[in-house]
């Protein structure tokens, strides 16, 4: 497991987007904790186009706090 922290995609309103209530993005969200090998789409506005596959812990500068699970 890698420790998640604020500014982090993990942490992002933007990380798996489509599907947030997924169980393992509520697990994120609540021991900012994510497995190794977790990829998953990036939904931010400007990055939609692109289909980005991120981290947990990779970070851009459109990043949003996501709400509190």
């Amino acid at each position: 497991m890698e420790h998640i922290q604020n500014g982090q995609c993990g942490l992002c309103t933007h990380f798996g987007e489509g599907h947030g209530t997924a169980p393992a993005l509520i697990t994120i969200m609540k021991s900012h904790e994510a497995p190794l090998n977790m990829v998953d789409e990036c939904g931010h506005p400007k990055h939609a186009t692109l289909h980005l596959k991120v981290t947990p812990i990779s970070g851009c500068d459109g990043f949003a706090p996501a709400a509190r699970a």
